[in-house]
């Protein structure tokens, strides 16, 4: 056993333990997955003991990996106290969702002008049902995503700022119908089936949004899909299924796809800011500041007589 653990390393394991995915951790680390396997292997050899079960299917825990992870969050919790009596604040960590969303991007790049003397850290957990259960159990300090579309029970342990109303749009494959158009009216949509993440553990409040949008409009949801992490597989999962995918209007550029607007009338995917009550830190007030500033400076929260909105969501949105 050696006699000091380096708790970057410690950090890769819960991380991996928590996720049982390498890429998906290595995106929540900000890191690449070689590093992170890397780390994982060195704590390994360091421990003398193999901690996960790994093959092309699936990641587990073993025996030895289920043993050490309550002692690994308690030296890690430690560290945090430790930093806070010395003085020194933890990092605040922030869920961004995905890597190529720029709404929630652009407001911590704005937050970390604000703070520069405090440390934001960026996280992915690819939505904000996803990211949810990690902020009430301490994992994670801040998210955005659709507020209205969580369940009651999870809202209630939640704080929320309104940031953005996104327009929506398909991503296309490139020799769709619908492809040469520079808009897509709703109505163009009739008999399609879409793609909107159904079957996403992660991304269950954006299903529903599209549930709505497509109720009496005869467009078919798609179903369930394997789960994407990454571009890649994204990629490789649309070119099989054909379905033209709902997104945003800034939704990062994929090849062999465009992407178009909807209109007719103009859909809005509400984003929120999203904290666990009772959380103090000068990182998340900078958060928040910056989200305002950003919000105001854009005019993300303007809307239009042309846009569709759920009732719920207004109602959300207007009493944060």
């Amino acid at each position: 056993m050696p006699a000091h653990l380096d708790p970057r390393l410690l950090r890769a394991f819960v991380t991996v333990a928590a996720e049982l995915h390498f890429t998906r951790a290595a995106a929540r680390l900000y890191v690449a997955q070689q590093a992170l396997s890397r780390d994982v292997r060195r704590l390994e050899r360091e421990l003398g003991s193999e901690l996960f079960v790994r093959t092309t299917r699936q990641v587990t825990l073993t025996a030895d990996g289920e043993r050490l992870l309550p002692y690994a969050h308690a030296v890690l919790q430690a560290q945090d106290d430790l930093l806070a009596a010395a003085g020194q604040t933890r990092p605040l960590l922030v869920d961004l969702n995905s890597p190529g969303l720029p709404t929630p991007r652009r407001v911590l790049h704005r937050a970390r002008e604000l703070a520069p003397g405090h440390e934001l850290m960026a996280r992915y957990e690819s939505g904000l049902t996803g990211a949810a259960e990690q902020l009430l159990a301490g994992r994670l300090d801040a998210s955005f995503g659709r507020f209205a579309g969580l369940a009651p029970a999870l809202r209630s342990g939640l704080g929320h700022q309104p940031v953005r109303y996104e327009p929506m749009a398909l991503v296309l494959p490139e020799d769709h119908l619908l492809a040469a158009r520079a808009e897509v009216p709703l109505a163009a949509l009739a008999g399609e089936t879409v793609y909107a993440g159904a079957g996403n553990p992660r991304t269950p409040e954006w299903t529903d949004l599209a549930r709505s949008l497509f109720e009496g409009r005869d467009i078919a949801l798609a179903p369930p899909a394997p789960l994407a992490v990454g571009d890649e597989e994204f990629q490789r999962i649309m070119a099989r299924t054909r379905h033209p995918i709902l997104a945003v209007v800034d939704f990062p550029p994929l090849p062999s796809t465009v992407l178009r607007p909807l209109v007719d009338p103009v859909p809005l995917s509400p984003v929120s800011l999203v904290w666990r009550k009772g959380l103090v830190h000068p990182g998340l007030d900078a958060l928040r500041r910056a989200a305002a500033l950003v919000a105001e400076e854009e005019g993300w929260l303007r809307q239009s007589p042309e846009c569709w909105l759920p009732d719920r969501d207004t109602a959300v949105m207007a009493v944060p």
